[in-house]
């Protein structure tokens, strides 16, 4: 919670406020805090807990389908870790939505694999040009009363203070990352055939120090941003066709590998 940096002007929204004890220092903390609880029965608790605390708002729903709060917000949680991928969705998805970080208990398997910046997952490329995610605490399962099978782990998502990509290029990016991922064992200039051109890829490659036989997995997101703006993406007939860009959305800004 310390290193969380909470301020008096910050709204949080707490996915699983369970019975409260995270609750209590939020409120503390922040400015606002939106609880979130699926459990009936600790939601009358929590009513109960905080029906005197004026910055603390309790909201019976389950994370994946209440309304999000408009105005820029940080979310905190401990969230069952069958849901992270589904609410890491609700969550990143949309490069242009309110959220502006989120510090969230995981299951450290998934904090480790999403943190990763190589090699790419499908999930990771959809949200890394926009987000820096890092594994920033783990917490052995003897931690929690009761006990989970597995170790956990502290995912923490911030936003990039230079994108590397429009918010306005999020689904076309995606389409192409979840089309060259359908043969994830072919190179990428077998799995874009159509979309790159051969002599495009080479050049590319060689420009980027990357192996002419890398597959879409050996590419991390720095790799892909550079490589969008030079694609074909209307040829890319397995799903919905995607407008081709005819140039890189700001010269001079064509992300390289750091």
């Amino acid at each position: 919670m310390r290193d969380a940096d909470i301020g008096v002007r910050d709204l949080i929204l707490e996915i699983g406020a369970g019975d409260g004890r995270l609750t209590v220092e939020l409120a503390q903390r922040a400015g606002r805090v939106i609880a979130v609880e699926l459990d009936p029965l600790l939601v009358g608790r929590l009513r109960t807990r905080f029906r005197r605390v004026g910055n603390v708002e309790i909201v019976h729903g389950d994370i994946r389908a209440v309304a999000l709060p408009a105005e820029p917000f940080r979310a905190f949680g401990n969230i069952p870790f069958g849901l992270t991928n589904a609410v890491l969705r609700r969550l990143l998805d949309d490069p242009s939505g309110p959220v502006a970080a989120l510090d969230l208990i995981v299951q450290y398997g998934a904090a480790r694999k999403r943190a990763q910046p190589w090699p790419s997952t499908v999930l990771g490329l959809v949200w890394l040009p926009w987000w820096e995610l890092t594994l920033s605490r783990r917490f052995p399962r003897t931690a929690f009363d009761p006990p989970p099978s597995v170790d956990a782990a502290l995912l923490r998502a911030e936003r990039r203070s230079t994108p590397l990509l429009d918010a306005g290029e999020r689904e076309a990016f995606e389409r192409l990352v979840r089309h060259a991922f359908e043969r994830p064992t072919w190179p990428v200039a077998r799995a874009l055939r159509g979309v790159v051109p051969p002599s495009t890829w080479k050049r590319f490659a060689r420009e980027r120090g990357i192996p002419v036989a890398s597959t879409p997995r050996e590419l991390d997101v720095w790799d892909w941003a550079a490589l969008y703006p030079m694609l074909q993406l209307g040829s890319i007939t397995s799903r919905r066709a995607v407008p081709r860009r005819s140039r890189p959305r700001t010269a001079g800004t064509t992300p390289t590998r750091p």
